[in-house]
């Protein structure tokens, strides 16, 4: 057996792996065009419409350069719209469009079967003490990230 199976940082990039593949996999046979990252972007977006793409990389844990791209595509997909910031003209704020906004309520059953696949070889007492765990090694090490999300 390799080393790095008993490796946290291996086995976090795994789950990873198996989580976007996951992702990818319901949101295709479900004919919807969207990666992990928009998807966190967009609920971002609903959840504090009007925000500006420095707010949404942090609220994402998400690095500030690359953000621009993930809005970029979601403008050409026709989910969300810039505006110009009334508060601040050379900044823009992010809204949904009204497909933006459908597209969140179509895709949460696919969003929360992937959860449970995630997840799949857990008992509901291991989920818990899982998701507990993984929240706290993630927010000990949060300053330490590239992106760190704001807590």
């Amino acid at each position: 057996m390799l080393e790095i199976y008993e490796m946290p940082g291996h086995l976090i990039r795994r789950l990873n792996q198996v989580s976007v593949s996951l992702f990818l996999q319901e949101t295709t046979k479900a004919g919807i065009d969207i990666t992990p990252v928009q998807y966190a972007a967009m609920t971002s977006i609903n959840t504090d419409p009007g925000l500006d793409q420095i707010t949404l990389a942090s609220n994402i844990a998400y690095d500030r350069v690359t953000i621009g791209g993930v809005v970029d595509r979601l403008v050409k997909k026709g989910f969300v719209i810039r505006k110009v910031n009334s508060k601040d003209r050379r900044s823009k704020s992010l809204h949904l469009t009204g497909k933006g906004e459908a597209l969140l309520v179509q895709i949460k059953p696919f969003i929360s079967q992937v959860q449970l696949n995630l997840l799949d070889g857990l008992s509901d007492s291991e989920v818990d003490i899982f998701l507990s765990l993984l929240k706290k090694a993630t927010n000990a090490s949060n300053l330490q990230s590239r992106a760190p999300l704001k807590i």
